[in-house]
């Protein structure tokens, strides 16, 4: 099947990926753009896993205010080469990351950086609301799991849904630059601050 240009460009759009491997996904799905798409996201987390465990030290500190200075955000992206540290689109992915940070304010990177005691009491306040909400005894486990997967959404970066697209994860979205940029990429750490809050938050 022919694929036009316009065809191609749509899907680099929505993926990120390169005009080539747009072009061959959309000949391989006959022009099916949302099979390309997921072709696409597949090869790119594939992709991204076998490059996971390869050095990335280079890379940008983005840093981002909003509201007027009332927010301030920290982000350290990181890449393999000073090249792609460099790169346009690696530089705005960083300051995706910091958008996203200022705008859905998460407390940790990512699942494993949640100290346990919080999570305890989380499902503590999530069993006590079930029963305080009559729940039947025995589904109160599911929702107390329920809740505290929605918790884990909310506050942990990787797993937040991107504020641009609440189809991607923050996760999905550094998948899909991995595979653009064919180097591993790590977000490292950030740190969030706002005007006139405590220390202890």
């Amino acid at each position: 099947m022919t694929v036009n240009a316009k065809q191609v460009q749509e899907l680099r759009k929505a993926t990120g990926v390169g005009f080539l491997d747009c072009r061959k996904a959309l000949e391989a799905c006959n022009g099916d753009f949302d099979k390309a798409v997921d072709m696409l996201r597949e090869k790119g987390l594939a992709t991204a896993k076998k490059r996971a465990s390869r050095e990335a030290s280079e890379g940008v500190l983005e840093l981002y205010t909003h509201a007027n200075g009332r927010i301030g955000v920290m982000v350290e992206v990181n890449c393999e080469t000073d090249f792609v540290a460099r790169s346009e689109k690696f530089l705005e992915f960083a300051h995706e990351i910091a958008l996203q940070v200022a705008a859905a304010s998460p407390k940790w990177l990512k699942e494993e950086d949640i100290p346990e005691d919080v999570l305890a009491h989380e499902k503590e306040i999530a069993r006590k609301r079930a029963i305080d909400e009559g729940k039947p005894e025995k589904i109160i486990d599911r929702i107390v799991e329920g809740r505290i997967k929605k918790y884990i959404d909310e506050v942990c970066l990787m797993r937040q849904a991107y504020i641009r697209d609440d189809d991607l994860s923050i996760n999905d979205l550094l998948l899909q630059n991995i595979a653009a940029l064919g180097e591993n990429i790590i977000i490292r750490r950030f740190i969030r601050w706002e005007v006139g809050e405590s220390n202890e938050n």
